[in-house]
């Protein structure tokens, strides 16, 4: 039994796309974006009251990277993973986890834009600057992927993996506060990844509560 906690636009998507494309039978649990995931239940799954929460073999998981680490090894069949022994072993763990250095940047644009609701509590200085941070991100993966020596169509030479799914959904997230304009490699990856069905299949639904109201959130102006 596989059973997925999840919300709408947060890093349990990550989770939820590669179990799509690993192609596997597991329930998914939607969960608001609110208090209720303070709740006594929920805590007992996820003792931070974040999501993703991965029910499995008995057991509960907590964290999104080792979720996919964990799902990797469990169906080596896939070729998401690249298990102990492989020579991509170590690029594969360091794409893998670079997912969330892209994250906490968007995390703290997401704060500054989306969940302080008064205005004099944002920062246009903190906006300036992580989405800065973001193109820093965007350009190590642009130099991946372009290559000075060899272009590649994945983050990993060998193929699609699930560090593309990681790093990829970390992408789709920043691509709200930061664009893709100036890195046409990241841009056609990302393109190219998020065209598969398993991506699709990830997002949320006709009616499902969302994170976000607009595509893009622009950094605000300093006052003059």
């Amino acid at each position: 039994m596989i059973r997925l906690h999840h919300c709408h636009e947060t890093r349990s998507m990550r989770v939820l796309w590669l179990l799509n494309e690993l192609g596997v039978r597991f329930e998914l649990v939607a969960h608001p974006f609110d208090k209720s995931l303070r709740s006594k239940d929920y805590l007992a799954l996820s003792p931070a009251g974040r999501v993703p929460a991965l029910e499995i073999d008995g057991m509960t998981m907590f964290e999104s990277g080792a979720m996919i680490e964990y799902l990797c090894e469990l169906f080596p069949d896939a070729g998401l993973g690249r298990l102990t022994g492989d020579p991509e072993r170590a690029e594969w763990l360091t794409w893998l986890h670079f997912a969330e250095t892209v994250s906490q940047h968007t995390a703290a644009l997401t704060q500054q834009h989306v969940a302080l609701y008064e205005d004099s509590m944002r920062s246009p200085i903190v906006m300036k600057l992580e989405a800065a941070r973001l193109k820093k991100c965007f350009a190590a993966i642009e130099a991946r992927l372009a290559g000075q020596e060899k272009a590649r169509d994945y983050l990993i030479d060998t193929g699609f993996t699930a560090a593309d799914i990681a790093v990829g959904q970390a992408v789709y997230m920043a691509t709200h506060f930061a664009t893709l304009d100036d890195f046409p490699a990241a841009a056609a990856w990302s393109g190219r990844i998020t065209g598969r069905p398993g991506f699709k299949a990830s997002l949320p639904g006709l009616g499902d509560p969302t994170l976000y109201d607009r595509d893009f959130y622009p950094a605000w102006e300093m006052p003059a």
